[in-house]
């Protein structure tokens, strides 16, 4: 353990003097380095982990953890087949659904929309829409003609609740002068926002057996939705599912619907992860600088503690102190702002937006309509440790080559 001489003598050393004004600033350039290389590594961290964890919760929030559907096209008994998957070890609910694609017009303007037929009872059973309700309310979803729509859409339609959306099919009817569009209108009885930029624009809830007629799928549905116990739990699940059918199946997980997409995020997290490294790296280099020019100014006093006794190693204590101190302050101070500004990200991405008058999250590009942060304790561990070690291992050479310094080499000019 350091004595409490090795202590005082590297903190007089980190204290700026006339004479070593250079040092001083090169030592503190060093220091600001390892604190925003600290700090922009966790809010980062932060983000990303944010911009996942959010975009899963509400991709899994608003679709199913599996898609079951029959190789032989719509799956006609589906009340059949969704009670007895809703018996199976780890599965939560199994949805019928009619899904498709169709236009939604109003007040002359037109707009792509995702049409999903669902029961009442299982829409309202869904949280991310239940909870998120802006307008109306979903005890009025029933009937052949009420739907539930997006708060993004219905705003860009220009419509109120009790308004009349028109849904044009994507199959037309034929007739003499060729394939009409086929269309109808619907009325709204609430609207929704769950957050993320795509769902909120485009989806259009309508019960189940309207759903069916616009479509023209008879006593039929596209697809069952199943929620899981664990979204993670996947292969075991289709394996049950698999056991437990008599019936030919295709099953479709959400890992293969949004693979590209978590990809994408994996990928750009790790190398942001690297790039990242590369401050506190470049932080630490600057340490090794700032330790031997300092072990060079100091040459004639390494000399004089060595002929009053001091050992090779209390020498390379004190300099190992004086360059230690500098990457665990920086550290600190990262980790303390680096926490900070990740726990308050968006309120600053608000108050730079009213400051600056620009928007700098855009929902239609990044998916969701907030600026989202998760702090992972074990990644912010890892991080500080890096920082840390990076530190103690730039003072490592300096602080060696002061304790090899010759007394009388260092003295013979003095």
């Amino acid at each position: 353990m350091p004595s409490r001489l090795e202590w005082m003598i590297a903190a007089r050393y980190l204290r700026p003097r006339r004479q070593e004004g250079f040092i001083s600033v090169i030592a503190g350039f060093s220091l600001i380095g390892i604190a925003l290389g600290v700090a922009t590594l966790i809010v980062v961290m932060a983000v990303m982990n944010g911009f996942r964890a959010e975009l899963l919760g509400r991709i899994l929030g608003l679709n199913g953890h599996l898609i079951i559907q029959q190789t032989s096209g719509g799956s006609a008994n589906y009340d059949e087949l969704a009670d007895s998957l809703t018996k199976i070890e780890g599965v939560i609910r199994a949805t019928p659904i009619v899904e498709g694609q169709a236009m939604a017009m109003a007040n002359g303007i037109a707009s792509g929309a995702l049409v999903r037929g669902m029961y009442p009872d299982d829409l309202r059973n869904r949280p991310i829409i239940s909870e998120k309700m802006l307008r109306g309310s979903l005890s009025e979803f029933e009937g052949k003609d009420a739907v539930v729509v997006g708060a993004r859409l219905a705003r860009k339609l220009g419509l109120v609740i009790g308004d009349t959306i028109t849904l044009v099919a994507p199959q037309g009817n034929t007739s003499p002068l060729g394939t009409l569009p086929r269309t109808r209108g619907y009325r709204i009885v609430g609207t929704f926002d769950v957050g993320m930029y795509e769902y909120d624009s485009t989806f259009v809830f309508v019960p189940l057996e309207a759903a069916q007629v616009f479509f023209r799928l008879r006593n039929a549905v596209t697809a069952i939705e199943v929620m899981l116990e664990d979204p993670e739990d996947l292969a075991i699940a289709r394996q049950r599912i698999f056991e437990s059918s008599t019936q030919p199946l295709r099953i479709f997980d959400w890992q293969q619907a949004n693979s590209h997409f978590f990809t994408a995020l994996q990928v750009e997290r790790n190398v942001m992860f690297l790039i990242l490294t590369l401050i506190i790296l470049v932080a630490a280099f600057n340490i090794i600088s700032s330790l031997i020019m300092l072990v060079k100014d100091k040459g004639s006093d390494i000399a004089i503690l060595r002929t009053m006794g001091a050992t090779q190693f209390t020498i390379m204590r004190i300099f190992f102190l004086s360059g230690t101190s500098i990457g665990v302050l920086g550290t600190v101070i990262g980790f303390a702002l680096g926490v900070s500004l990740a726990s308050n990200i968006d309120i600053i991405r608000v108050w730079l937006e009213g400051l600056t008058g620009t928007e700098l999250w855009a929902a239609e590009i990044r998916f969701l309509s907030h600026l989202p942060a998760k702090i992972d304790s074990g990644e912010v561990v890892m991080v500080v440790a890096m920082g840390l070690v990076l530190s103690m291992l730039a003072t490592i050479y300096p602080s060696w080559r002061a304790s090899r310094l010759d007394p009388v080499e260092a003295l013979r000019y003095e």
